[in-house]
């Protein structure tokens, strides 16, 4: 072997593996719960490459672990396996255990007392304007309502389903859009997947007769 040979890294040497290794110690059974376990702690959704580090799997497999879990908790009545009042749900780009929406009421009074904190009608319209038109001024969305929204985007805000966004290059006002919180509450994984407003809006006839 001559020196230059010698001086070359081998090609395997030289590769960096792009998944992590899969710990052999762990059976199939214990992957699951160690993915499960991961879901119980995190606060917010977890991508199946955020997961794949923590327990040493491929992401591929870690995927296929969430699909497996996700089929657990919704049961099966064929074979007699129950369904949990949780279920693991994919959304803002990633999987969060929730509880399931059929007990909201019981949860609402565990955790609430029985006083549910939803937004008012005013928190609601802003906040679909600010969903459709983001990014977005205050002015902006007070010339859609018709009123003035200064202290209902604060409560947005406050509530972490509206944050700023950098300002209006033209008139310097402060632009707002919504959050992964948002994202979470609404169960979509983008602004993208929010309903179509066009089937909702009047036809041409059902305007020529308002103008009459």
């Amino acid at each position: 072997m001559t020196e230059d040979q010698r001086a070359q890294p081998s090609e395997a040497a030289s590769e960096t593996p792009t998944e992590p290794v899969q710990d052999q110690l762990l059976t199939h059974e214990e992957q699951l719960g160690a993915v499960e376990a991961i879901l119980m702690v995190v606060e917010e959704p977890v991508t199946p490459d955020e997961i794949s580090a923590a327990v040493r799997l491929p992401a591929h497999q870690v995927q296929t672990l969430l699909d497996e879990l996700r089929t657990e908790a919704d049961g099966d009545e064929a074979t007699g396996r129950r369904e949990r009042g949780y279920e693991l749900r994919e959304v803002a780009g990633g999987y969060r255990v929730y509880s399931r929406l059929r007990y909201a009421d019981q949860v609402s009074a565990f955790i609430l007392g029985g006083q549910t904190a939803r937004l008012s009608q005013a928190a609601l319209e802003t906040l679909a304007v600010i969903a459709y038109r983001q990014p977005v001024s205050r002015s902006q969305v007070a010339a859609v309502r018709g009123v003035n929204v200064d202290g209902v985007v604060r409560t947005l805000v406050h509530r972490g389903l509206v944050d700023t966004a950098g300002t209006d290059p033209v008139t310097g006002a402060t632009l707002y859009t919504t959050t992964t919180e948002f994202l979470e509450r609404v169960g979509i994984d983008s602004v993208d997947d929010l309903p179509q407003l066009s089937p909702h809006l009047p036809g041409i006839e059902a305007v020529d007769d308002y103008t009459e």
